[in-house]
């Protein structure tokens, strides 16, 4: 997925909507706050979209890309390396939400069950939140700690969507399958969007498109 079309079935929209997109994260683009405890949420006031994934899933660079930012979200070789929920602010009217890596077997259990009940926290009745993408790695789709997450929100009745990030990475005829695949694994998710959206922060590629998702959520 180089410089060839997405493949047929991933989210369309029309050249407005991606201009509005584009707008909208051409604005500035700021840290609030990282936040370990319930408590010190920011004042639910902004629509909110949050970013969820196993630690190494390229979330970081992923956010960076959104943002056109180098460092606005930091990347580092060292997986598991946000420990907290951390808030950017886009303008005056939406918030990014940096959630937790999960996944990393080196990270304590103490830390672990700390990060998942602030995740639990924030999920909960956080009426400001439009969505959650939930990003999977492309080269191995959805693994038995990415069900977690999704069976957390599905019980939490709160809306996701799968981003497959590194779509770059899979040859041939692979994300055509690998969509296939995806699509009829969230049909066993009643909170998750039905339609996959397939990413390479590297090349650029679905950026616009995740812009413009999160246009729409912002008129919902």
């Amino acid at each position: 997925m180089t410089d060839r079309a997405l493949p047929a079935d991933t989210e369309t929209f029309d050249a407005a909507t991606l201009e509005e997109g584009r707008l909208l994260f051409a604005r500035e683009c700021t840290f609030l706050k990282g936040v370990v405890a319930i408590e010190h949420l920011p004042a639910p006031d902004h629509i909110e979209v949050a970013f969820a994934g196993r630690s190494n899933v390229g979330k970081s660079s992923l956010l960076n890309a959104l943002t056109g930012r180098k460092n606005l979200a930091r990347t580092s070789n060292t997986p598991g390396r946000t420990q907290e929920i951390n808030f950017f602010s886009i303008g005056d009217e939406l918030y990014l939400v940096d959630m937790p890596g999960y996944g990393y077997a080196r990270t304590s259990k103490t830390k672990v069950e700390a990060w998942t009940k602030l995740i639990k926290d924030y999920l909960r009745g956080r009426v400001a939140l439009r969505r959650v993408f939930v990003l999977i790695d492309a080269r191995h789709g959805i693994k038995a700690n990415d069900k977690e997450i999704m069976e957390l929100l599905d019980t939490s009745a709160v809306s996701y969507q799968v981003v497959l990030t590194k779509a770059d990475k899979v040859r041939g005829g692979g994300l055509d399958a690998l969509l296939s695949k995806t699509e009829q694994q969230l049909k066993k998710h009643p909170a998750a969007y039905p339609k996959p959206l397939l990413t390479s922060s590297e090349k650029g590629s679905g950026i616009a498109e995740l812009k413009a998702t999160i246009i729409e959520l912002t008129k919902a």
